[in-house]
């Protein structure tokens, strides 16, 4: 096969957010990080998502055993894990179709976790954009977002999967009334001001609630967002007398390092006289220190703590949830044709090339025991053999130019391994394989 798609990366339903925030992309990391990928060989293309919920490099390799161990240790690198730990940590690793089909569910929001969120298709796009922007994109990886984004807005518009709650930000939301009740006059104090701030507060705006924009290197972005929703928007200088007064904190900067600690927050707390103080830490890497949990008065919510509340709505989507799956095993297909026709042609040439290989090659360990064929009868036997050859390949040519979708691409790769067309043999790749790309692939077989 003359390229691979590959899929590798941690997600929420891999991987906790202590793994997740080590290798989460900061912003303005993306750029220079899937320029480093393409760097050097083996990968030719590369794309890198990078949400609270997951990063995921997309990138296509000559060599599948290379492209993997390539990616995963720039995951490493990235997280400061040695490539080993890394691998048995939650990496999953896809291929081809399967990492097609995974980044379709996922621009779908079928992987997310609340199931059908809409934000997720723009994280999508603003990372093929950023690729695009870094010139690290090409021909398998401009057609597998191109398809996997229209794939996403189709679920979106013939699906109900994002009824209710369908949204990190509008779940944070909802956990807010459930824990204080009524939101109206409630004090909110955003940390953060990008598109996870904005999108909780214009919510929690709309419910009431009185809106404080906390940022440093964005101060007019928190500005806008203030103006926009009725809110004030402060400098981190301010922080401590803002925390005193709020009841809610929503955290959410693209800081490399959490902002808070119990010291700090617990002086907060001292000076509140027991007034209590719902946090909800939407940030990977976390904003807050999970030891903020333990003071008295302090609730504290990270993003895999959401899960309960999104496991409420689960049951509401899983029909829709059907029908989106259908559309993208539909969408696959044509992804799956298209992928099969850049194989087609060279697989079939490499086939009967190694045909005529194998057929010069008995004929050359037979010729000193044909010393009595007259030439015109050599040409027989070697006219018969070739014949042979020829027939035995003619059915199975047949079949592969007559399938499609995912049997064509499936068909081409148990070809090409069973023939061992490419310059080293599946076994051969798997075994000279390294450690940490072997554990990789089995724990890649749950996913």
């Amino acid at each position: 096969m003359s390229a691979e798609l590959l899929a590798l990366g941690v997600s929420h339903k891999t991987a906790p957010v202590a793994l997740r925030e080590r290798v989460a992309l900061q912003e303005g990391q993306a750029v220079d990080f899937v320029h480093s990928l393409v760097a050097d060989e083996p990968l030719s293309e590369a794309v890198a998502i990078s949400t609270c919920n997951r990063t995921e490099l997309y990138v296509v390799a000559a060599n599948h055993v290379e492209g993997e161990t390539a990616a995963l240790g720039a995951l490493a690198r990235l997280g400061d894990i040695r490539p080993t730990e890394l691998a048995g940590s939650g990496v999953y690793a896809l291929r081809n179709c399967d990492a097609a089909r995974h980044l379709y569910r996922v621009t779908s929001g079928l992987e997310s976790m609340i199931v059908g969120e809409y934000e997720v298709q723009g994280q999508v796009r603003r990372a093929y954009e950023r690729a695009l922007e870094a010139g690290t994109t090409g021909p398998l990886t401009n057609r597998l977002f191109g398809a996997a984004l229209a794939t996403g807005k189709r679920v979106r518009t013939e699906t109900a999967l994002a009824s209710g709650p369908s949204s990190l930000s509008s779940v944070a939301v909802e956990l807010a009334r459930q824990v204080l009740g009524d939101l109206e006059g409630r004090g909110v104090l955003v940390l953060g001001s990008g598109e996870t701030a904005e999108l909780t507060a214009r919510p929690l705006a709309e419910r009431g609630a009185q809106t404080v924009f906390v940022a440093s290197r964005r101060h007019e972005r928190a500005l806008a967002l203030a103006a926009r929703h009725g809110g004030r928007a402060v400098g981190f200088d301010a922080l401590p007398v803002e925390l005193e007064a709020a009841d809610i904190v929503v955290a959410a900067t693209a800081s490399p390092h959490a902002i808070m600690g119990p010291e700090e927050l617990g002086l907060v707390m001292d000076a509140r006289s027991g007034r209590p103080l719902l946090v909800i830490d939407l940030a990977v890497p976390r904003d807050i220190d999970p030891a903020c949990s333990a003071l008295p008065g302090v609730t504290l919510y990270d993003i895999d703590d959401l899960q309960a509340v999104i496991a409420r709505n689960r049951s509401v989507r899983k029909a829709e949830a059907r029908h989106a799956e259908a559309i993208i095993e539909e969408e696959i297909q044509r992804f799956a044709r298209w992928l099969g026709t850049l194989d087609a042609v060279p697989t079939i040439a490499a086939l009967r090339q190694r045909a005529d290989e194998v057929v010069e090659h008995v004929l050359r360990e037979n010729a000193s025991r044909w010393e009595t064929l007259s030439p015109r009868d050599r040409e027989r036997v070697e006219a018969v053999a070739r014949s042979v050859a020829s027939r035995l390949l003619h059915e199975p040519t047949l079949r592969l130019k007559r399938s499609d979708g995912d049997r064509a691409h499936a068909r081409l790769q148990v070809l090409r391994e069973l023939f061992a067309l490419d310059e080293a043999a599946a076994d051969e790749a798997a075994d000279d394989a390294p450690a940490e790309v072997r554990e990789l692939r089995r724990g890649s077989t749950d996913q």
